[in-house]
This record gives C-alpha cells, structure tokens and sequence, in this order.
C-alpha cells in the first residue's frame, strides 16, 4: 500500500539541520573535497556499482564522501529507469540490492552510504536542495527499491542498538532510522509500523526515547491510530516511556475519545511521576482538553498536580545548607536546583496554554470558583489566579471578581496566601508588576477585608522577590500613603510598618527612597492647583513636620549631640512649613486646614521645645498682626452699616484696649474694593475665613508652652469684635439681597468666633473667666437666634466654610480670593495684660459657687417648641441643624461647664476696688445649647453606623462632618468623659423635673399665659427631653458587653444609685441596674411631653438590658408605657412634633411587646378605646386612650394587628402527647386569639380608608398563615375531645376570612393595585385552609361532611357587586365562585353530634347549623 506523505517547510529544515550538525562533528578531512578519481570503489562486475556510476553517483572508500555528480531529482530518475529498463528487470532490483547489502558490510562503506554525498557540481547550478541527501535516502526514494532497502535497513539495525556511540559523535542505529524520517511516499505503511514497534519493544531505554520521537517523521497518518493503540500499550507496561509517547501523542492525528482515555490514564499517575517528567505530561493533559471536557479535566488537574512535594522542607534545606559548608551536598544542590528548573517549566507550559487557550483559563477559573470549602482551597489556587491575571488581559476582572467572593467568604487567608508565595515564588516573581497592579486594584476597595488582602500581597511580594520587585512595593505603598484614601492611607502606613519589622534591612535600603518619595510627592501636591491634592499635601506636610519635630528624649552624656540634633530638625522643620505656608497664604480654605491640622499635631504631639517655641512665636505674631488692632483705631470705609465695637465684655476707655478687627478685613474681601483700609497702614492682611482656626493653633501653642495657662492670651476672652448691629429688627425686610448676605456670613463668623473661645477659655479655673466663658455661652445663644432670622428670609445662602477637610470638599466654593499681605504690627494682644494681671489680684475672692439646687429659669434662646409655634404661625422656619458643617465643632472638654452652678464675679473700679457683683449661671437656653451638642456626639460616636444608613450616593464622610475633634479620641475615652458628666446632668434633670412638679402642684400649663411663660416652659422641656435622650444614647452603647468596658458601666451605675442612696461598700451589678431603674422610674410622674416619656422608656429599657433577669421589671414598662397612652397631653402636643406618630409607633410597641398578655391588651384597645373613639366628635380621641384620635387610629390598628401576628406565630402548635390541660389552654389562647382578629377586621366597616385595608390584607393573610401552620395540627386531634369549642372557634374564623373575601371583591371593584397585589396571596392561603381543614374532617372520620357551595362576591358593607348580579348570565359564570365548605351529618353515629352539622346556602348566611369553614374564593379569569 502506497501513501502519500506530508511534509512541511520548516520540518524538513529542522531534519536538515539535524543531519548537518551530525555532519559537522566529523574532522574537516573529511568535508575537504577530493579530486575525482581518487578512492574510487572498483566496479568487478556489481551491477550495484555500475548502475549507481551511470546514474551520477561514484561510491568512496575509506573515509571519503560519496560523490553525486548530477542533482539529486536527475540521479533518482536516471537510476529507475536503468532498473526498469534493465533487460534482467525485476530480477536486477534484486542483484542491486544484494549488491548494496555486500557494499554495506564494511561499516565505513555503511556509514558513507548513510551520510550526505557530496556535491561535485558548483551550488549555482545545482537545481535542487542546497544540501545532499546520503545514498541510502536516495534509494528510499525510489518506489521499486524502497520494501528491500526498508528490510535490509532493519536487519542491520540490531548490530548497533547495544554499541557506545563512535569517537565521531554518530549513533549508527540513531543514524540508520534517519533514513526513514520524511520520506515522499512509503510503500508499505502497515509493514513499516509493525517493524518499527518491533524495534522500539528490544531497544535500550535511551534509544527507545528516540525511536518514540521519531514515529511522527517516519510514518503516514494512516497508521497514527495504530501507532497509538501500540503506544498506549506500551505506556502502561513501561511508565519510563511516559514522556517520548505523551510528546509523540500530541503530534499525530488521534482519536478525541482516544485522547481523552489516554488524559485519565496519564491523570491517574501524575501524583506519582518524576519531577522532570511533568512538564511534559501537563503539556499533555492541557493539549487534549476541548470545549466540552475543559472544566472537568482541569479541576482533577488542580487536583493532583501538587508540586508543594517536590520542594524540599525547610529543615532539609537547613541541614543541607550546613552539608554545603562540609563539602558533601553539592549534588543535593544540583538536584534542588533542577527541581526548581522543572517546577518553573510546569508554569511555563500551564501560561502557555491559558495565553492561546481562552477555554483553558476559563476553565481553571471556574474550577477554583465551584470550590465552597475553605480547607479545600490550595495555594495552586491562589497561584493560578495569579498567574492568569497577568497572562491574559481579558480575564482581569473575572479575576479581581473572583478574588473578592474568596476573600469576603473567608476561603482565601493569610496562611493561604503565604503558601502560595513561599512555594510558588519562583514562578510568581516574574508576574510581579501583574501582582502589585493587582494589590493596587484592590486597595480601592471599600472593603476592608480585600483591603487587607491588597497589603498582605505588598508584603508577601516585599518577602519573597528581589530587590527591585522591593523597590516597585516601596514606592507604590507611598503612593497610596499620598492618596487621601483614608483607608487606604492607614493600610499603606501598617505595611510600610510591617516591613520594617519583616526586614529592616531591606527597608533601609529603601528608606531614602521612601523619604524623597514623600517629599517630592508633598510638594507636588502643595503646587497642585487641584485643591484636593493641595488639601493632601498640606495633612502629608504637617503630619511630616510633627514626626521630625516630636521631642526625644536625649542622654545626659550626649548633650551636645542632642543639641546639633535639635538645630537640624528645627531647621528642617522650619522650611517645611514655610513651604507650607507659602503655598496656602492666598487660599483660605487651604489656610484654615493647615492651621487646624498643625493646632491637631500640636494636641497630639509633644514637640520639641526648640520647635515649639518657634512655632509658637511665629503664630503669635501672625495672628495678632493680621486680626488684632488697638481699640483706639476706629476703621474707616465706605460701610453699608455703621461699624460698632460689640459684645465687649468690659468697659474700655479710648486709650486702651484690643479689637478684633471683622467687619473690616470681611468687607475688604466680601466687596472686593480696595478703599476700605484700616488707620494703621502696616496692618497686615488676611482672610478673616481663618480667624477661628488660626486662633485655635494659637490658643493650643500658648497651652502647650505654659502647661495649659491662658493668660497671654486672656484678652481675647472679652475682647469685642467692630461689627455692624447684628440683630435685624424691623430692618430685615428692607435689606438687600447683598446686605443680608453680608450680615449672614459676618453672623455665622462671629459664632465661630465665639464657640473656638469657649472652647479654649472652658477649662481656666478662674472664677473670673468662668464668668465670662458663660457670658460667651449667652451670646452664641443669642447668636443662634439672629442666625435663625437671617437664614430664614435668605434662602439660597452659603455660608463661609468652618471646617476644611477632604469630606466637606464637594461643599466648599472655589472662588478663593488672594489677600495681600502687609507689615507685622506686634504687641496688641497682650495691651490689656497688665489690667488682666491686676484683676487677678483684686478678685482673688471671687466666690465660686457650684449650688445646682435650683435652675434659673430666665430664656436666653428659643427651644425647639418655640420654633415650631413660629412655623405654625406662618413665619419661614430654619434648622441650624443642617448647617452644621458650617459650625466650628466644640470640644468635648465644653461640657464641663454643665458643672457650673451660680458663679459670682467681681466687676473693678479704676483703682481695682469692688464696684459691684455680678452673677453669672448656666440658663435653660445655654444649657439646651450645651445639651444639643453633647447628643449630636454621643449619637454619631456611641451609634452603629449600620444604624443610620446613610443614602446611596450621599456623600459617606457627611456623617462625621463636624465630628473630626471627636474622633480623634477613642470612644472609650469619651465614655469616661460621659461618666464625668452624669452627676451634673443628674442635676439638671432633677432640677428640671422639680420644676415641673412645681408647675402641677400649682395647675399650671402652657396656656396660662400670664402666669408662665410659654418659651421657657417648652426651653425646659427640650432640655428635659435631650438629658434623656443623652442617658439613653449612653447606656444603649453596645461596648459596655465587652469585658474592658465593664468598669465604665459600674461608674455610671454608681453615679445613678447614688441619687437614691450613699453607698461605700461596691455593689454587684445586677443590683445597680435595679436601683439605677428605680431611680430613673421615679422621673415618670411629671413628664412634661410625650416624646419625653418615650425616650425614658427606651432608656429604662437600655437598663434592662444589662441585667441578667430583665423580666423582673417588664410589667413596670408596659405599665409605664400604657400611663403614657392613657395620658392627655397638652393641646397641640401632636401638631407641634412631626415626629409624634412614628413616637406613638414606637411607644405602642413597646406596651404591647412588654405587657403580661397581649391578647387582653389588644382586646382592650380595640374593644373599649375604639368605640369610645367611634362615638367622640370628629375631633375628640378615646376617653380611655386619649392618644388614640381619628387620625392615629391607623397606627394603633396597625400595631395591633402585627402584635398579633406575631405572638400566635410565636405560639408552639400542639402535639397528640400533649396532656388535655396543655390542649385546654392551647384551645382557649387561640380563641382569644381569633377574637381579637374578629373585632380589628371588622373594623375596616367602620374605618375603610386605603391604609387600614392594606393592613387587613397583609396581615388577614399572615394571621391565617399561623393558623394553617400552629393551630390547625392542635385541631386534629382535639376536635373529639373538645367539639364545642373547635366548632365555635371555626365559626369565629369563618365570619373573619369572608370579611377577607368582601375585601377582595372591593380591591378588585375599585381597582387599586396597592391592594389587589395582595389578593393572589391572600386567595392561596384561604383556599389552603379549606384544604386543611377538609383533612381534618377526613382524620375525624368525616369525610362525607366536605360539599361544594356557591358565593357571590360582596362588598365591604355585604352589599352584592353589580357586576356579578345573577340578571348578567355571562358575568355570574364568570365571577361566580365555587365555596368550598364542610359539614358532619346530622345521621352520623352518636359519637358526632347534630351540633357538629355545617349547612351552607348559595348567599353569605349560614343555616342554623355551626359553621365549620370559611367560603373563600379561588382564582378565575376575573382576576
């Protein structure tokens, strides 16, 4: 059998160079052409020898080339035709073989004829290939001669398979088989295979590998199958051969199925094959994978290639390590290094395949993403990911998908992670700019988990890679540290950190790196002129400046080093931030930010004294010379309004005395002209946006240097400020636009102004400045109270920023002005130095009194009830409350002032002696002041975030805007300031509830104008109702649960119980909740609001919760709560609150959740404060609950039903092993249970507006849901026993599902999708329960009693539907239901009375027989 053979270009070239370097091993004698008539073989008479003479081929001896003297095609052909022409033809073919065979058996003579002849003709003109093929390939050539020549080639090859290649460097049974490679047709295939495999099966093993190499060259693809059949055989017999025959596999044309039997074959042995063997065999497995087995052969691929068993433990390396240095491991290190060569080869050939192979690297991601279990998941798997991720660019974010589901599940680890690295970092360092682009990726994560895992893959990167792959992890951690991400800032720092202690001296290779880094990239960012990068710089900048300058410590012994040390930072320090300064002087708000970031280092830091004190002075100077002028120094301008020296707390004569210097330097700016000057032309300016901030650096600098003592600065307590009147008047209404903005912003900045005061006068132990911080407390109230005015009549007003940081960005306006600066005018603030130092002097007696008994009751400011009384009366109302981000934030230590009682100061003559007294208290405007501010912290600190979910696409920093100041401390740190406080808010709280008892002893309310002031009744109550809420927002703080905590909880307590009783010896803590409770009980008598009982109701639950037997005090709160319901408040007390509904809600809620039996409570509402309400005129309430009105009926009917709902869902259904008792009681709750559901369903006759009916058909069907699961089991086996009352009790429900089904006839009649959405469901349950309780008859033996009635659809009022009249014959065929019902036969036997009988009509009226189910609707096309 003649095929034909294929062969290409390149593989062809590729035997060709083959045979060349075979070639050229031989000495170059051998290669020198000879001349041509030497070594020439005789002819004696060979047929063999002439033909080949005559055709162009001279044959050599020795160690001569055989000479062909025409090309080779021309020599082929010329010798056939001899052969064919011959006249002894066939018979010659047969004398020029055995010519050849005698030839051959000199192996010179052999080894000629195998090697290429040599070319007599010049290459120019030679027609043919540029090389010559040997005689024996020649003669293959020929059809006719090729079956012999094959054969003989064969016999021969034998003789060599056992011999040492020659000193040449040729193989002879090598070179024999060469002869056979890329032949143009072979005769007879089958045979050629079959002597083929006969010879690989007796070859030595290193000519077998060879011979299995060289089928694909030597055989036709017809015989590929066969070949492979004897291949696999020989696979399984010899596993030596497992590499030439899988290498063989994947160049012929085989079978899929073959293949893939082959693949399981190979699959199975891959945990057992040598090392240097499996990057073949995975070559294999992946070359044989298709669309359809993809997935399933690389998961069992993931499964058994494990190369962790190839790299040699850590111990083995050690010992080996101490071999090496004896000289006795150098083969062990060769071994370990091809192990690793081999390990690199595998993942070679595995990105090979994923690069070309789309099908492969979707496969393996699949195969990694089925896996759920964690002990399941394998460093490989991590590897791949890896790997894929940097190999193909379309799987990137498959990858970054599938990374985020592994690390959020838990699957992927550290200790995993670390795996990976330690065993694949070879592999995994050449994809290292794939691994930090990924690390990369991840740190944008809002996640904190994949956070983590981005900073793990920086270190394990910076652990195991070289020292550029070092370098790139270094230097992308500082680019995130510049970022501003705030958690991507902290993750980058705890990894640089990290690193450190991993390897420090890494690091330190690195750390110069990383410092010019830092500082190139601040002062990028401080030229930028994007505002948010300038922000970055300046925090980068200033937090660098605080490291550089923290004090150290220095050794006595080295005081001059530490001296040289200081100069160095002092001086490094000092540039730093004159470059800061320079770079922010002309924008305000970058201003305002570096000086509250530097005023935070400064409060957190300790900086050395060097610094400090250069600091300080230069922040003095600044601020004095840019917003102080002399009292004296009246400005002069063109003013909108007269210009006047307010809120001045001392008399000042002309001669002395400083101003702050507002309304100048704010118009400058604000009108933009420059003819408003001041007297002194060397004052220096600056915007007064940063007045508050850069005094807060200066009062904090001033603090540090002298422990805390203000008195340099003390003249700026009771400075007055040039500002035009701020109060409005009657002259609102006429100002302009421009004018009231004006007044707006100069407003908002003296509040400002003010609370920065308070907040750094607040903690001076002189009774004289405690005076006045109170005097600065009134007039932000006062303040407040202007600003409310102004903003209400300005509605698009934006107030002047207050505080300045990457969350408030998007509020900030961008027209930020450039101010020029101007020469230094010093000294002014400490002009009244002098007459503070005197009145220090002369006051010395000044009494401080902290009496809290009684509380002035003089407002200063307007509660929130007054606010809402203006609303009411038709006059534009403004929260502050959304302003608060253009609020300067008061520190926590403010609220020690709530310690202040009646404080007396002494005011001076001239001559320092006592003029007169003044008494200074903390009012209920001041303290509702203080109060506010204080719950706005505990609510945003001591709060879960999840529970003040903030709106998707609202900006996530808002929450904390105005916060900053607070969360620089921790939370437990301001918990123990709370402690703190709770004895003077206790105070407060009594004095408030006294002041209310007092108010009933006398019948006195709201109303009674001319003896009680409404404004302070409802000041008092407001600050009532924020204590409250404060103690509440306290103790609900779930940090008290951890055991760190405990101590603080006991404190608080402590303070509590105290109220009640003096106590030394330390008390458990289930006794402090009990006596903390009492305490806050005794608070409920004279409540003075509704929305104040609510919150000491929560409050007293928040107690409950930290005792072990809370159900001890339960009853209290359900009584409580329901006093509170059966209470009638003040007139307008619902009006006045817009959350009064959502309170009752909750207040409702709680009654019902507490009290002993919810049944009897609802039974009561519904059955008793429901009629009466009935009965009231339109706008009166129940008489019993006097909250409960037409217009919250559908909060109470809401509750109600949901309160029901859930307890009968909460009730266990019975069992048949149930005693009778259980049984009776089960029996008589759900009864109760269907009687309260009866009396709220029918109340939708009376009350039949959309909420009410939604809630009836939400929970109608969640109530008959409960009743099909918990009551109808307990049905089965007591309707023998107790008849009477499951009859009775099916009766009840019966009446309360057709009222469900008048509902649904009336959602669908007047077609409101907000109620028929609810019938489908609805419908199911019912037809559910007619289901069930048919079972149950058939259970009883009853199953005759179930027949099929009709009903008409009806409306709420039982009122037939129209449509569905019998007069209309399609619409009654239609709409007409089939009523599924049941009944017990009067006949039955005497163990089923006649009283069990259930007769229905066709109409909604049953027979004199007891109902036994509900007639309910099913689903036609009428829906």
């Amino acid at each position: 059998m003649v095929s034909k053979r294929r062969r290409s270009d390149s593989e062809d070239k590729e035997n060709i160079t083959e045979d060349a370097s075979k070639i050229m091993k031989q000495p170059l004698s051998k290669l020198a052409k000879k001349s041509h008539g030497s070594h020439e073989v005789e002819e004696n008479g060979s047929v063999f020898v002439r033909l080949l003479k005559t055709s162009g081929l001279t044959l050599k001896t020795g160690e001569n080339q055989n000479q062909l003297g025409v090309d080779q095609i021309i020599f082929q052909r010329k010798l056939f035709q001899a052969l064919r022409k011959h006249p002894s033809y066939p018979k010659v073919i047969e004398e020029f073989v055995n010519g050849l065979e005698s030839y051959i058996e000199d192996c010179d003579s052999l080894r000629n004829c195998l090697l290429s002849c040599e070319r007599v003709q010049d290459e120019e003109a030679s027609t043919g290939a540029f090389y010559s093929k040997s005689l024996i390939k020649l003669l293959l050539g020929i059809d006719i001669l090729q079956p012999a020549i094959i054969k003989m080639l064969f016999e021969k090859v034998p003789q060599f398979l056992f011999e040492n290649e020659s000193s040449d460097g040729i193989n002879m049974s090598r070179l024999i088989i060469n002869q056979l490679k890329w032949l143009d047709r072979i005769v007879d295939s089958k045979d050629l295979t079959t002597q083929m495999m006969q010879l690989i099966n007796v070859a030595p093993v290193n000519l077998q590998h060879d011979f299995i190499i060289s089928l694909p060259e030597i055989l036709g693809d017809s015989q590929h199958d066969n070949v492979g059949k004897e291949l696999s055989e020989l696979l399984i017999q010899n596993t030596s051969l497992t590499v030439p025959i899988l290498d063989v596999f994947s160049s012929l044309r085989l079978d899929p199925k073959f293949l893939s039997e082959i693949c399981q074959l190979v699959m199975g042995k891959l945990s057992s094959v040598r090392l240097e063997d499996l990057p073949v065999i995975v070559k294999f497995i992946l070359h044989s994978v298709t669309d359809t087995t993809s997935l399933e052969v690389i998961s069992e691929l993931r499964e058994k290639l494990n190369v962790q068993h190839f790299i040699l433990p850590s111990r083995v390396q050690a010992s080996q390590s101490k071999l090496k240095s004896k000289g006795l491991a150098s083969s062990s290190g060769n071994q370990e290094n091809s192990d690793k060569d081999c390990i690199v080869l595998v993942f070679d050939v595995i990105k090979s395949a994923i690069r070309y192979e789309k099908t492969i690297s979707e496969a393996w991601i699949k195969a990694i993403e089925r896996i759920e279990s964690v002990p399941e998941h394998k460093a490989l798997d991590v590897a791949m990911l890896l790997i894929i991720y940097s190999t193909s660019t379309q799987t990137k974010k498959g990858i970054e998908k599938v990374l985020r589901n592994k690390i959020q599940s838990g699957c992927i680890q550290e200790q995993l992670l670390d795996s990976t690295f330690s065993t694949h970092y070879l592999v995994l360092k050449d994809i290292c700019p794939s691994i930090l682009l990924l690390a990369q990726t991840l740190f944008h994560s809002q996640d904190q988990r994949i956070i983590l895992f981005g900073s793990l893959l920086y270190k394990y990167a910076f652990k195991f890679f070289d020292t550029y792959c070092q370098q790139e992890v270094v230097g992308a951690l500082v680019t995130h540290i510049c970022s501003g991400n705030e958690a991507e800032v902290d993750t980058a720092l705890d990894v640089l950190l990290e690193l450190i202690v991993l390897n420090p001296s890494a690091m330190r290779l690195n750390a110069v790196f990383v410092k010019d880094e830092m500082y190139l990239v601040i002062r990028k960012q401080l030229s930028s002129t994007v505002f948010k990068y300038k922000l970055i710089g300046i925090i980068g900048a200033v937090t660098m400046a605080g490291v550089m300058a923290e004090d150290r410590s220095v050794p006595s012994n080295s005081t001059q080093r530490g001296t040289d040390l200081s100069n160095e930072w002092c001086s490094q320090v000092t540039s730093l931030l004159q470059l800061v300064h320079s770079c922010t002087e002309h924008s305000p708000w970058a201003s305002s930010l570096y000086y509250d970031e530097f005023a935070n280092l400064i409060e957190e830091r300790k900086l050395a004294p060097k610094a400090l004190e250069w600091v300080g002075q230069t922040i003095f100077n600044d601020f004095q010379d840019a917003f102080v002028v002399d009292f004296c120094a009246i400005p002069e301008g063109d003013f909108p309004f007269p210009v006047k020296a307010l809120y001045g707390l001392e008399e000042y004569s002309s001669q002395d005395g400083i101003v702050i210097n507002l309304l100048p330097l704010f118009f400058r700016e604000f009108a933009d002209i420059s003819q408003v000057t001041s007297q002194d032309p060397s004052q220096k300016s600056m915007s007064p946006l940063c007045l508050a901030s850069h005094f807060r650096l200066l009062r904090l600098c001033v603090a540090r240097q002298h422990n805390g003592n203000l008195d340099e600065i003390d003249g700026l307590l009771d400075c007055p400020l040039w500002l035009p009147d701020l109060e409005p008047g009657e002259k609102l209404e006429s100002m302009s636009a421009k004018e009231r903005s004006l007044m707006c912003s100069l407003t908002f900045l003296t509040f400002n102004w003010f609370r920065e005061v308070v907040n750094a006068f607040c903690q001076q132990t002189s009774p004289e400045m405690k005076g006045k911080v109170l005097s600065r407390l009134k007039d932000l109230v006062e303040l407040q109270e202007i600003l409310e005015k102004y903003l209400a009549v300005t509605p698009d007003y934006v107030p002047p920023f207050a505080n300045v940081d990457l969350a408030t960005l998007d509020m900030i306006p961008w027209n930020g002005s450039a101010v020029s600066t101007k020469n230094r005018n010093k000294g002014k603030m400490g002009a009244r130095k002098q007459k503070a130092d005197s009145s220090k002097a002369a006051s010395t007696e000044a009494l401080l009194a902290e009496d809290t008994s009684e509380c002035d009751t003089v407002p200063t400011g307007r509660s929130q009830g007054d606010k809402e009384s203006t609303a009411k009366e038709g006059k534009t109302f403004v929260s502050l409350q959304s302003y608060r981000a253009f609020f300067r934030e008061l520190d926590i230590e403010v609220f020690s002032i709530l310690h202040s009682g009646l404080v007396t100061k002494f005011i001076l003559d001239t001559e320092m002696h006592t003029e007169a007294t003044e008494v200074v208290q903390l009012g209920p405007a001041e303290l509702l002041f203080l109060l506010e501010d204080l719950s706005q912290k505990l609510e945003n600190i001591l709060t879960p975030s999840f529970a003040k979910r903030m709106c998707f696409l609202k900006n996530k920093g808002s929450r904390n805007i105005g916060f900053s100041h607070l969360h620089q401390r921790s939370v437990q740190d301001v918990v123990h300031c709370v402690v703190q406080l709770l004895t003077p808010m206790c105070n407060h709280l009594e004095n408030i509830h006294n002041y209310f008892q007092s108010l009933s002893a006398e019948n006195l309310s709201v109303d009674d104008k001319p003896r009680v002031k409404a404004q302070e009744h409802l000041t008092m109550s407001s600050c009532y109702q924020k204590l409250l809420q404060i103690f509440h927002t306290f103790f609900a703080w779930k940090g008290f649960t951890h055991h760190s905590n405990h101590h603080l909880l006991h404190s608080a307590l402590e303070v509590l119980t105290s109220r009640l009783k003096q106590t030394e010896q330390k008390q458990p803590l289930e006794e402090l909740v009990s006596q903390s409770f009492t305490y806050l009980q005794n608070f409920h008598h004279y409540i003075p609001s509704f929305q104040c009982g609510l919150y000491l109701l929560r409050l007293l639950m928040a107690l409950l919760e930290k005792s072990a037997v809370p159900t001890q005090k339960k009853e209290k709160l359900a009584s409580l709560a329901k006093q509170l319901l059966c209470r009638a408040w003040p007139h307008g007390e619902r009006e006045k609150n817009t959350n009064f509904n959502d309170h009752l809600h909750d207040l409702l809620c709680i009654y019902l959740e507490h009290t002993d039996n919810v049944l009897k409570a609802i039974e009561e509402i519904a059955g008793v404060g429901v009629p009466e309400l009935v009965n009231a005129p339109k706008d009166g309430s129940s008489s019993t609950f006097p909250t409960l009105t037409r217009h919250t009926f559908i909060i109470f009917f809401r509750v109600m039903m949901a309160e029901l709902e859930k307890t009968v869902r909460g009730l266990q259904a019975g069992t048949a092993t149930d005693s009778q008792q259980v049984h009776e009681k089960k029996l008589l709750y759900w009864n109760m249970a269907v009687r309260d559901f009866s009396i709220l369903i029918n109340l939708m006759k009376v009350f039949d507006s959309y909420p009410v009916l939604h809630v009836c058909l939400k929970y109608g069907r969640h109530f008959v849901e409960a009743f099909l699961k918990q009551c109808m089991p307990l049905l089965d086996f007591s309707f023998r026993k107790h008849r009477e009352d499951v009859l009775s009790l099916l009766e009840t429900l019966q009446l309360n599902t057709r009222l469900l089904h008048h509902l649904c006839g009336h959602s669908k009649i007047h077609q409101d999708t907000r109620l028929t959405k609810h019938v489908p469901l609805l419908k199911k349950s019912l037809e559910l329960l007619v289901c069930r309780v048919k079972a149950m008859l058939v259970l009883n033996n009853c199953r005759e009693a179930f027949w099929l009635g009709t009903l008409k659809n009806r409306d709420l009022q039982g009122e037939e539907i129209i449509s569905q009249c019998p007069s209309s014959p399609e619409s009654t065929s239609e709409d007409s239901e089939d009523s599924v019902t049941s009944h017990v036969s009067r006949n039955r036997a005497t163990e089923l009375s006649a009283q069990a009988g259930l007769v229905l009509d066709g109409e909604d009226e049953a027979s004199d027989g007891h109902k036994d189910e509900d007639d309910e609707e099913s689903d036609d096309s009428s829906d």
